[in-house]
């Protein structure tokens, strides 16, 4: 008689996380920046029509790096799901916390119970009405919730790239400064990103209630100055993993589920 085959659950889990990171790690980084006129959220993609960087209500705004794929349907779940619970109470109950939490069940449970888990990280911000009322929830491809205050790097070599923004961060900047120190963090001592590398976005505080915007590459290139009119980027031999992959899933066309019940009223995209 044939033993079952067995693995220990550590040792399950510990590939899973092994398989996500390095799929998130071969993806460009962005950062999201607290500053005096909200919150800017940079991020390195030279593609004009993939979006990184996303608005999901009036206040609150949508990242995500990895499989663009995976974190574009996290992003039409989080709209669908602020717009239901919006109609159906207030705009007012509508919140960054409550949107994290429900992420963080979706992805909780797709990396315990499914094969292969998502290889994402997404940021989830909220811009409030002053600077103390700001979020910024970083939520990891396991489900974990990490609640930054200042600033929040994603995807890439993500902890030199935090060494650097942290180093050059200043409370309650500007614009142009955070912009500046956004970037660099991005670039590092040998690149230089132009406004063709960038996607950038404004979470504005005093917009009213629409918050959101996008800044163009001209405007960009006027807060950057000619310190970041040129990129020397060159082309990455491998494909990043937020570049369009075939079919309408992952790189097999097969598109992972949104558990049903993963969260109290998000449909699944």
């Amino acid at each position: 008689m044939s033993m079952p085959f067995y693995v220990a659950p550590e040792q399950v889990m510990k590939d899973r996380a092994d398989y996500a990171r390095k799929g998130i790690a071969r993806g460009r980084s962005l950062v999201g920046v607290a500053c005096a006129d909200g919150i800017l959220i940079c991020a390195e993609n030279p593609s004009s029509t993939l979006r990184k960087v996303s608005e999901i209500y009036d206040r609150i705004a949508f990242a995500g790096v990895g499989r663009y794929n995976e974190f574009d349907q996290l992003r039409i779940a989080g709209v669908r799901h602020a717009d239901l619970k919006g109609f159906s109470y207030s705009r007012e109950d509508v919140d960054s916390r409550s949107l994290a939490n429900q992420y963080a069940q979706i992805l909780g449970q797709i990396f315990t119970h499914e094969m292969k888990p998502m290889e994402v990280e997404i940021l989830v911000a909220e811009v409030g009405v002053t600077a103390e009322r700001d979020q910024l929830y970083h939520i990891l491809y396991d489900g974990t919730v990490v609640d930054e205050s200042s600033f929040s790097v994603l995807g890439g070599d993500a902890e030199a790239i935090a060494e650097r923004v942290r180093a050059a961060w200043v409370a309650d900047a500007d614009l142009e400064t955070s912009l500046t120190t956004a970037v660099s963090g991005l670039a590092g001592p040998d690149r230089r990103l132009g406004p063709a590398d960038l996607e950038v976005a404004l979470l504005a505080r005093s917009d009213g209630r629409r918050t959101f915007r996008r800044l163009e590459d001209d405007e960009v290139q006027a807060l950057l100055g000619d310190g970041g009119a040129t990129s020397t980027v060159e082309a990455d031999p491998v494909a990043p993993a937020d570049d369009p992959v075939p079919g309408d899933g992952d790189a097999t066309g097969q598109t992972p589920p949104v558990p049903p019940g993963a969260g109290e009223d998000l449909p699944s995209p």
